[in-house]
């Protein structure tokens, strides 16, 4: 990876505001900023609009990449799944306007999985529905695997992103949840790694997958037992040319003022970095 590639997710430092972050990471060395919405919906409930967000981003020379806040609902009753997916469409347009090219988004699933033939091929064609509607913002659907009863692998997502049908359907991946889930190094592969369009990076606390939180388990890159380089390695030689997004959900790192916490994150991510 390169340096003009790394960024950071603004749920790192989700207790301090928009322009604390924005500061703090240009501080750090960052150049692109990942949103979680809820930060930037907050700033504009303070009687900001989008423009002002602009202005803040270009204040600190930071550039949105993408966000993200909920999930795209698939087998919900009617009425619930157009409410659901009306306010996917508004952060697509929201995130479109702040300069991003990537919504990362989870799944549900069947109510009853025994009763549903094809949950895969249900949600791919929700996905490439939404992905339609969504087209013009110019922003990929990210599906992230295990936010999801249903899609709880790599192999799964990616499955998901091709029988959508739809080049702006593709997968999230994150380290954390590789660990966490069935998902193998074999599947890091020349069929599914096209379809990652975006990563987030973490190590992991050197615990059995099946027994790890994919949240609280996190670690710095380089303090936890996972190979992120022989991971980062194979998305590259197959083609991987996107951003790499440290998201720590971390309650030292949160207690920390914004400064200190995106340096330490910042200098984690240098390791990786090829001169």
């Amino acid at each position: 990876m390169k340096k003009s590639q790394l960024a950071i997710n603004s749920v790192s430092t989700v207790r301090a505001d928009l322009e604390e972050c924005l500061a703090a990471y240009h501080d750090a060395g960052f150049q692109n900023v990942e949103f979680v919405l809820k930060h930037v919906k907050d700033y504009m409930t303070q009687g900001h609009d989008v423009h002002d967000v602009r202005a803040l981003l270009d204040k600190y020379q930071i550039h949105c990449i993408g966000g993200f806040e909920m999930g795209v609902e698939c087998f919900t009753a009617p009425e619930q799944r157009a409410e659901n997916h009306a306010r996917v469409v508004e952060n697509a347009r929201l995130l479109s306007a702040l300069g991003a090219a990537t919504m990362v988004v989870g799944t549900d699933g069947p109510a009853d999985q025994a009763g549903s033939p094809d949950p895969v091929g249900e949600i791919a064609r929700v996905f490439a529905q939404l992905a339609k509607k969504i087209k013009p913002t110019g922003i990929t659907l990210c599906l992230e695997f295990n936010w999801s009863p249903v899609v709880k692998s790599l192999r799964t997502a990616a499955e998901i992103a091709r029988k959508s049908r739809m080049s702006n359907v593709g997968v999230l991946f994150d380290p954390a949840h590789y660990h966490c889930t069935p998902t193998k190094f074999d599947q890091l592969n020349a069929q599914n790694i096209p379809c990652i369009r975006h990563v987030h990076v973490d190590d992991m606390n050197d615990k059995p997958g099946e027994l790890s939180n994919c949240n609280s388990d996190r670690a710095l890159p380089g303090k936890g037992c996972l190979d992120l380089k022989s991971i980062f390695n194979q998305l590259e030689r197959y083609g991987y040319r996107g951003h790499y997004s440290i998201e720590m959900f971390d309650e030292k790192l949160w207690q920390m003022p914004a400064r200190k916490a995106a340096k330490i994150m910042y200098q984690s991510l240098l390791p990786y970095v090829k001169r």
